[in-house]
Order: structure tokens, then sequence, then C-alpha cells
């Protein structure tokens, strides 16, 4: 069976199932896994039509999977994902940096393309996913970075220690652990070091909170809202309909997760 016919037989086994009148949540399901399906149908024709080379964004150019291991595929081959964090990664970028710590690394979107941004530094990539660690492997030794994207499993508030004094870019995305792993108290070297979080009070509330009250004392935090996307089509795209384009922006988020941007506070100037 294709996957369509999959969609199809599962959407026919959630409607049977419904009472006279099914409430919004449960019509909501339905439109959230035909959208999931449809987006896979773009990414899908994306793939057939030009490959997995990265469209746009900061990462154009870079060599892509044809899967991921956690959310839409399109927006990372469109290069729209997360495209709010770009104008951030470009300044901690040209302001210089040692080491570049990705906890939540997945297939290494940012491990692989930061690699590429940053010619010479070592991003220490992080998954207590096998999967996404073999796939990470594979696209850094697709992008010539295997040298540069250093890949292990768990790490602990206590491994930032390692890097103390460093200049280092810390980026976290752990569906809801971030608040275990930024830990000051556990980890002291993170008073210096600048950190991208993805918050997530969708699974663990209250975790947006807790992490700026963690560092207010030692950071200037800024909270990243998502946006609506404006990207370059490509040709093909220009003649889908308006509700392809949107899907295939799309990143799968069931609520806001908002980012928090914290760079650590200068010491006052001497007078």
């Amino acid at each position: 069976m294709s996957v369509t016919d999959v969609v199809a037989a599962r959407v026919r086994e959630w409607v049977g199932a419904w009472p006279e009148r099914p409430d919004q949540n449960t019509l909501l399901r339905v439109l959230r896994f035909l959208g999931q399906w449809r987006s896979q149908m773009l990414a899908n024709t994306f793939v057939a039509r030009q490959g997995t080379v990265i469209h746009g964004g900061i990462f154009r150019g870079m060599t892509y999977l044809d899967h991921v291991t956690e959310g839409a595929l399109i927006p990372r081959l469109l290069g729209t994902y997360e495209s709010e964090l770009h104008p951030h990664f470009e300044a901690f970028v040209d302001a210089g940096l040692d080491a570049i710590i990705d906890v939540g690394c997945a297939e290494g979107y940012y491990a692989v393309g930061l690699a590429r941004l940053a010619p010479g530094l070592t991003v220490h990539a992080r998954d207590i996913d096998e999967k996404a660690r073999v796939a990470c492997a594979e696209l850094a030794r697709r992008n010539g970075v295997a040298d540069r994207v250093q890949i292990g499993g768990e790490f602990t508030p206590e491994d930032f220690q390692a890097f103390a004094g460093q200049r280092v870019l810390v980026l976290v995305d752990a569906e809801g652990a971030e608040g275990a792993i930024l830990d000051p108290a556990r980890g002291p070297a993170l008073a210096q070091m600048s950190i991208i979080v993805e918050t997530h009070d969708v699974f663990r509330p209250g975790s947006e909170a807790l992490i700026a009250q963690r560092f207010a004392p030692t950071h200037d935090i800024v909270r990243v809202e998502q946006q609506p996307k404006t990207f370059d089509l490509p040709d093909w795209m220009r003649s889908l309909t308006h509700l392809d384009q949107l899907l295939a922006v799309w990143e799968f988020r069931l609520q806001p997760t908002p980012w928090l941007v914290m760079r650590p506070k200068q010491p006052p100037a001497q007078s």
C-alpha cells in the first residue's frame, strides 16, 4: 500500500467511529493528520524535482536527507525551517566562537548546517536517539564535515564544564527536557555561554519561565516567536495552490514553542 492508501484507510477508520456530531478536537485531529500527509507529498515532489539540496536560507546549498527523524521535511529543504533564528545564528557566528554544542541534534540540520556556516569550528552534536545519531553522521559525511561534527548521546549539565572559558554557542531542542539540561547550578560554565533554546510548555508547563528565571541574572534574554514565512519559491511551486504553499512551510507545531535567545551580560564599563 502507498502512503496515501494508508492515510485514506486511517481516515475512513476514524470517520467510521465518529459520533453523530463530532467535536472540534475530533475534526482537528483529522485535519492535522491530512496536513502532515500533504506535507510529506510535497517533500516527495521536492526531492523528485530537485534532489535534497536546501533551496534557501542560511544553509542554502547544503545537501540534506530525504527523511527526518522528527517533524516536517519540506521546510528544511526549502530553508524556511525556524527561519526566525537565522539572524541570531549569523550574529553569533560573526562575533566569533570556539565551539557549538547542539543538544537534541536530530538528523543534524543545525549541527551540520552550522559546521558549514562556520568553517574550522567543531560542533558537538548530542541526541539520545540512536537513529538520530546515525542520520546525523550520514548528513555530516555527505557535506564533508564529519571531522568537525562530533556525535554522542546524552548531555548533562555537568558536561558543560568541559567547555568553561570558551566562546560557546549552546543550542537546545529537547522536547520538554530543556529545563533539566540548562541547569546553571549543576553547570556553572553556562553563565558565560550564549544559548538558543526552544521552549516546550506544551510538553512541560512552566519550562519557559523556569529557564528565563534561571538565566536572568547572567544573560540578556530575547524571546523569539514564530513568524509568518516569506521565501523564494522554486519555480515548480509557483503554480501550486495557496494551501500547498502554506503547508510547505508548516513545521508541525502543536502549540507555540517560542525560543529564548540568551547572551551573557557584558560587565559594566570601567570609568
